[in-house]
């Protein structure tokens, strides 16, 4: 785990919160590379990814990623910007070992950055092993736009 996660040491994989606040931890921070080892200990190793949309025409599209795709589709990015992904509502919904979470966000290249870059939402679920602990299973996004709003 890189210095930049290090407060996340002691995590707690048996709460689900904690895994969410890890998970927004392992994609924010400044220019550079992203802590891949500890995406591979949130997800399972099966688990998806996936980016929503529009295009042009206002047709929705999605792409839909392994670890390792969204790795290499966001590693340029991290690469060469700052990207703070912060998480500003959640409700979860939990029914034996499956949970599901619901979490907002703001987007900003800085944290001191008054201008949000952008907004949506991630719906995030997650399974409970036999040790207790909680992995993300899979997680699909998608960002505010005209006639899309967080309300």
């Amino acid at each position: 785990m890189d210095a930049r996660n290090s407060a996340l040491l002691g995590f707690d994989p048996t709460d689900i919160g904690d895994v969410i606040t890890a998970m927004y931890a392992m994609i924010s921070g400044p220019p550079g590379p992203r802590d891949w080892a500890l995406h591979e200990a949130l997800f399972l190793p099966e688990a998806r990814q996936a980016r929503t949309g529009v295009d042009g025409d206002g047709r929705p599209w999605i792409q839909i990623m392994s670890l390792e795709d969204y790795r290499r589709d966001t590693a340029p990015f991290f690469a060469a910007n700052g990207f703070y992904e912060i998480e500003i509502a959640r409700r979860t919904e939990l029914f034996g070992n499956m949970a599901h979470v619901w979490s907002s966000y703001e987007a900003r290249r800085s944290p001191e950055d008054v201008e949000v870059e952008r907004r949506g939402i991630n719906s995030i679920q997650l399974y409970r092993d036999d040790s207790g602990r909680w992995r993300i299973y899979s997680m699909i996004w998608d960002n505010e736009r005209e006639g899309l709003a967080l309300t």
